[in-house]
This record gives structure tokens, C-alpha cells and sequence, in this order.
């Protein structure tokens, strides 16, 4: 069973940083692309960055300059580092990823749990 295990929330103040992860578990043959996503309540979840197995990133404008996506293929877990924090990043943060589990022809998408990052004024 394929899961995305995230850690790295908290709560820090304006103008700080945080840096999340998120590991797949569970047996794989490949990652096509890895991401964060995040979302506040009463509001739809926003896109915030993604990277591909070879390393090409996106960023939503919003926190281009600020924050970090990479990929660490060998232990198939994705770093987000957020610097420069703004009260308006508060959000619960979700991992996403386009995977291939093992012994499946095709692409699966998955959710992490969530962690929540709270940026104090």
C-alpha cells in the first residue's frame, strides 16, 4: 500500500522558515511528478509547486523567490523549503504525487494527511 507520509509543520513567526517533507512508503517503480498543495478553511485547495523526477520545478507565483521544491529520487521523498514566511502561508499544506506502485501498468495519484503551518504577524 502506497502512502505519503508528510512532517515538518509547526508554527513560526513572519518572516521565518519551515522546511516540510514528504516521503512515499510503500513499494514503487518510478515518480513521475511530485508537488504541495495547500488550503485554508472555506477555501479550495491552491497549488503552491511542483517538481518532476528530473528535477524541472513550477512554482505558483505567490511564493516564487520564497520557497524550494526538490526531490530527493533515492529516498523517494519531496522537500518543500519555505523561507521568508508571511502570515498569508498559513495553510495546511498537502503532499501530492504521480506515482507507478509496483506490480501496476500505469500512473496513481495520491494525498498526503496534511501538516499544518501556522506563520505568526
Amino acid at each position: 500500500q502506497v502512502q505519503l507520509v508528510e512532517s515538518g509543520g509547526g508554527l513560526v513567526q513572519a518572516g521565518g522558515s519551515l522546511r516540510l517533507s514528504c516521503a512515499v512508503s510503500g513499494s514503487i517503480s518510478k515518480i513521475n511528478v511530485m508537488g504541495w498543495y495547500r488550503q485554508t478553511p472555506g477555501k479550495e485547495r491552491e497549488y503552491v509547486a511542483i517538481v518532476a523526477s528530473g528535477g524541472s520545478t513550477n512554482y505558483a507565483d505567490s511564493v516564487k523567490d520564497r520557497f524550494t521544491i526538490s526531490l530527493d529520487n533515492a529516498k523517494n521523498t519531496v522537500y518543500l523549503q519555505m523561507n521568508s514566511l508571511k502570515p498569508d502561508d498559513t495553510a495546511v499544506y498537502y503532499c501530492n504525487a504521480h506515482l507507478q506502485p509496483r506490480n501496476r501498468p500505469t500512473l496513481h495519484m495520491y494525498w498526503g494527511q496534511g501538516t499544518q503551518v501556522t506563520v505568526s504577524s
